[in-house]
Formats: structure tokens, C-alpha cells, sequence
């Protein structure tokens, strides 16, 4: 009697594996598959754009926003990692 109860159990269990081991096999190959597929339908992917470059006047002074947007982001940068 105990014996087929472990049985019974043992079967239980490797069912339960096996279904398991089914699903995420079956998961692993559709997340694959759809990876493959955004990637084919992802026109942009092929489609590098460059950096947008900052503008230098003749006498080599850099735009005056741009020279803002850095100071603001060091200002902002050192009020934050202060020791």
C-alpha cells in the first residue's frame, strides 16, 4: 500500500515536471520567435542616426545654449554627488 502511493506520487511528480518542462520550452522558442520578428518588422533598426553636433562659430565659440545645458547639467551633477 505504501509502496503504491510513492508510485503513485513519483508519477504525479515526473507528470508535473514534464508538463513543465514542456511549457517553458515551448515559451523559450516563442520569445525567440518573436524576437526574430520585431526585428524584421524594425525598419529603424537598420537606420543609424549621428549625434546632433554642436555648432561652432568662426571664432570657435560653441552655441550659447549648448554651453547652458552643459554648466546646468554639471551645476546639477555636483549638487548631487557632493562629498
Amino acid at each position: 500500500m505504501l509502496a503504491d502511493q510513492m508510485m503513485a506520487g513519483l508519477e504525479l511528480m515526473l507528470l508535473g515536471m514534464g508538463i513543465v518542462f514542456v511549457f517553458l520550452t515551448i515559451l523559450i522558442f516563442t520569445l525567440r520567435g518573436m524576437c526574430v520578428l520585431a526585428n524584421w518588422l524594425d525598419d529603424s533598426a537598420e537606420v543609424q542616426t549621428a549625434p546632433a553636433a554642436i555648432t561652432v562659430t568662426d571664432d570657435g565659440a560653441a552655441d550659447a545654449s549648448v554651453i547652458a545645458a552643459i554648466s546646468a547639467a554639471i551645476s546639477r551633477y555636483r549638487a548631487n554627488h557632493n562629498s
